[in-house]
């Protein structure tokens, strides 16, 4: 029986909560020190109807510094997460203003997950604190959920990787 290999790159703004998420997917811990990221591959062995599944996770960088390199990543993709930060408005505006314009140049028809990320930030109040300072709020569910379906993504999820919700 040959292996199942499948592979999932995930995009968003920097710090938005990638390579926390994939980390602790892949191995269970999660990194307190943030270091931003250029590439980085992780791989995951998953059961999916009972059958087994390699799933090679696809880290990327959401800075503008790499918008030339990332498009690099995307070829012979399975699946696509664009990720936002509950806590960061403007991560989930550029959701729509940059980054499903080039994961849908570049990955056609591929099925696209929305995620939002930091999902324990929502009612933390120095988070909402520092938002209000700027007469802004953490993301809602329903906002979420109204870009997903305005992107056309297959589904909407949230999670927090540091309290693993």
């Amino acid at each position: 029986m040959s292996e199942i290999r499948r592979k999932l790159v995930i995009v968003g703004d920097g710090a938005c909560g990638k390579t926390c998420l994939l980390i602790v997917f892949s191995k269970g811990t999660f990194p307190e020190v943030y270091v931003p990221t250029v590439f980085e591959n992780y791989v995951a062995d998953v059961e999916v109807d009972g059958r087994h599944v390699e799933l090679a996770l696809w880290d990327t960088a959401g800075q503008e510094d790499y918008d030339r390199l990332r498009p690099l990543s995307y070829p012979d993709s399975h699946v696509i997460l664009i990720c936002f930060a509950v806590d960061s408005p403007d991560s989930l505006d550029n959701v729509q203003e940059k980054w499903i314009s080039e994961v849908m140049h570049f990955c056609q028809g591929l099925p696209i997950i929305l995620v939002g990320c930091k999902k324990d930030l929502r009612f933390d109040s120095k988070t909402i604190e520092e938002l209000r300072k700027t007469s802004q709020r953490p993301v809602t569910p329903e906002e979420g959920m109204g870009v997903a379906s305005k992107i056309g993504a297959y589904k909407y999820l949230e999670c927090s990787a540091k309290t693993v919700l």
